[in-house]
């Protein structure tokens, strides 16, 4: 929704802005990161997984990244199908899997973070430099505030469950 005219422009909601602000670090991402063949989600998930001690599991990644269920699904079998991630079943529960990065997912990610970088250079370039990690600090707040869209949301039970990996060797797959 637009609201009133100020200075000759429309003042546009922050809904609205985050919104484009979204579509535009996406485009430059997709520009400079083209030849990498990973989306920002991919990019997203091989990044959380790289930042974990452990191999979370999908359930995991959800809350980490708020991306629903089933996108975050079809994100990880692509990754798996590529060989940029390893999917084994936990022992603790059959239906749950745990991912791992492959020394190739490793290369995929250090390849695309320096990437990334730039990007994030260029999407605020506009930006004073002392203002950009206000605009990072408040944007995290507004994340941590309201947690995951509702389709990711899990419960703190389930994300904090001990998992323990079936190899891919042992696994009934």
């Amino acid at each position: 929704m637009f609201g009133k005219k100020t200075s000759g422009r429309q003042a546009m909601s922050a809904i609205h802005l985050l919104h484009r602000a979204g579509q535009c670090a996406d485009e430059l991402f997709m520009l400079n990161v083209s030849d990498q063949q990973l989306t920002p989600r991919q990019y997203t998930v091989l990044e959380s997984v790289a930042f974990c001690d452990r191999e979370p599991s999908q359930t995991a990644l959800v809350e980490m990244t708020g991306i629903d269920r089933s996108t975050l699904a079809d994100i990880v079998r692509r990754l798996v199908d590529r060989g940029l991630l390893t999917r084994m079943k936990t022992r603790s529960d059959a239906r749950m899997y745990a991912v791992r990065l492959t020394l190739a997912g490793e290369a995929a990610l250090a390849a695309v973070s320096k990437t990334v970088a730039l990007v994030e250079e260029q999407l605020f370039a506009t930006v004073p430099e002392g203002e950009r990690p206000i605009i990072r600090e408040v944007l995290e707040r507004i994340v941590a505030a309201h947690g995951p869209i509702s389709s990711a949301r899990v419960s703190a039970r389930t994300v904090s469950l001990s998992h323990h990996l079936v190899e891919p060797n042992d696994a009934d797959t």
